[in-house]
């Protein structure tokens, strides 16, 4: 099974996007799925349900948070680093779809739906195995 299969297999599993794409990635980034998946539970339906940032992106930021950081609590080192990287996903993501905020991508105020949430999960599945090489 492809990754952006898994990724979707979960999202069929009441998964949310962000859920989704951390989850299927959680061997590879060292991190136990219970915890990428109750870290991301807030960033649904684009944080919170606020129709902000989608949430495979949060998701596939996430996972370079958790592939870069060095979790040196007294002089951490890594921010640059993981910030360049998050900047990377949004902007391939935004190249991609034209939009980064759920309530855009869904087509709220225009009535144009401009990608899936499955859509938006294989996306950022893609961007994550260029971005961070997984």
């Amino acid at each position: 099974m492809t990754k952006k299969e898994l990724a979707i297999n979960l999202h069929d599993k009441k998964y949310n996007c962000a859920q989704s794409v951390a989850c299927a990635f959680a061997d590879e980034a060292g991190v136990d799925k219970e915890i990428l998946f109750r870290a991301c539970e807030g960033f649904g339906l684009g944080m919170g349900g606020m129709e902000g940032t989608c949430g495979a992106i949060s998701g596939a930021v996430m996972l370079a948070s958790f592939m870069t950081s060095d979790g040196n609590l007294e002089a951490p080192a890594t921010k640059q680093n993981t910030y360049a990287l998050a900047k990377t996903i949004i902007a391939k993501f935004q190249e991609k779809n034209n939009a980064t905020r759920c309530r855009d991508l869904k087509g709220i105020d225009t009535g144009t739906v401009l990608r899936s949430c499955p859509g938006c999960i294989e996306d950022a599945v893609e961007i994550v195995q260029e971005v961070l090489g997984l």
